[in-house]
């Protein structure tokens, strides 16, 4: 099973949450909500 680094999916989530927003700046409250809940996951499950 191969494992994706987590260092490199931080930027990438951030780079698709940015278009999300410029597309639809009304989601901005759930495109931050939902980064900031995977960012924390993935730092919990690092450790």
């Amino acid at each position: 099973m191969r494992m994706i680094h987590v260092s490199y999916l931080e930027p990438v989530l951030a780079l698709v949450a940015g278009i999300l927003i410029l597309i639809q700046p009304r989601t901005l409250n759930y495109v931050v909500a939902i980064y900031l809940i995977v960012v924390g996951v993935l730092g919990l499950v690092r450790f």
